[in-house]
């Protein structure tokens, strides 16, 4: 009957210490980052970051829209003036 109470205190003592060390740890740890933490109001919020982003984006697609379209038209072009150009052979 005596081991009950004895393992019982062992085991709330282990309890404790290994919380008291975490604790510990944790704390240790919040000291030494607390340094490089950015306040909040310096920071941009991610809702900015993807504005941003999606805004790159959409500037991107535009320059690739206009790039096809002007390749598209050039091509366009040398077609007609291939296809003319057989008509006076033709013609000739």
């Amino acid at each position: 009957m005596a081991l009950l109470p004895a393992w019982s205190v062992t085991r709330v003592a282990i309890s404790l210490v290994s919380v008291l060390g975490l604790l510990g740890l944790r704390l240790a740890g919040a000291d030494r980052d607390s340094g490089s933490v950015i306040p909040a109001e310096s920071r941009p919020c991610v809702d900015c970051h993807a504005f941003e982003f999606m805004q790159r984006a959409l500037q991107d697609l535009k320059k690739t829209a206009y790039n096809l379209d002007t390749r598209t038209e050039t091509l366009l072009l040398r077609a007609e003036k291939r296809g003319l150009c057989d008509c006076f052979r033709v013609l000739h």
